[in-house]
């Protein structure tokens, strides 16, 4: 395993530590849980939806070691700017911030349900997608050593296979929140991501030549008919 692997996996815990501290320590002040309170409404949909984040985020944490080493990747400015987009995306997603909780879709079991099944359905090609890959996979744009251009298991028809099981998960939780900050998170983390998908089609295409063409031509970039 390589060494920033584990020194990731003690930083996230650390966090963790952190924040469920910082948490028992806002509980004994009436003041500040005032304040944050609103932000922590959550409905058992939307505390099931954020269980799947949290088992999904250690899973693709327990995964990363497998990668191999880069040859060439993105700037580290770049790969910051992508993680604090998508990562001030998610908060927005599942908390309820104040003066955005106006829903957007009706609040029914129903579509809350479906919104937890889509997000399972999203979490399940993601494990599919990134079997497939291997150790080609990383959270960075870049072209490993040695690496591969996969065409097998859902990278057969879409090219970004990952990344609509991950717009597909955050979907689900939209479904779940109804409102209007979900809505606006889901366009956020979807720009993230399609300036990531632009950045790596650049750098397949460079690395492969004719051989990304073809596959180009062959598959969907996201979800049919996107090309």
């Amino acid at each position: 395993m390589p060494l920033r692997e584990p020194q990731k996996t003690i930083r996230s815990l650390l966090a963790a530590t952190a924040l469920i501290v910082a948490a028992l320590f806002l509980r004994r002040s009436p003041a500040a849980m005032r304040i944050i309170q609103p932000f922590f409404r959550f409905t058992p949909p939307m505390l099931a939806a954020i269980f799947i984040i949290c088992i999904f985020s250690v899973y693709w944490s327990l995964e990363a070691k497998n990668s191999k080493p880069a040859a060439s990747s993105e700037s580290k400015v770049s790969r910051l700017f992508h993680l604090t987009v998508l990562n001030g995306g998610l908060l927005l997603l599942i908390l309820s911030v104040p003066g955005l909780t106006r829903r957007v879709l009706p609040s029914s079991p129903v579509i809350a349900c479906l919104g937890v099944a889509i997000e399972i359905a999203g979490f399940a090609l993601a494990i599919c997608a990134r079997r497939a890959l291997g150790s080609n996979w990383s959270g960075e744009v870049r072209v490993a050593a040695g690496h591969q251009l996969v065409r097998t298991g859902p990278y057969r028809l879409v090219r970004h296979p990952i990344y609509t099981a991950v717009l597909t998960m955050y979907g689900g939780v939209m479904l779940v929140s109804g409102q209007l900050h979900a809505l606006l998170a889901l366009i956020l983390i979807l720009l993230a991501y399609l300036r990531k998908v632009r950045m790596e089609e650049r750098i397949l295409s460079e690395a492969f030549g004719d051989e990304f063409t073809a596959w180009k031509r062959d598959s969907w970039l996201l979800l049919p008919p996107v090309y």
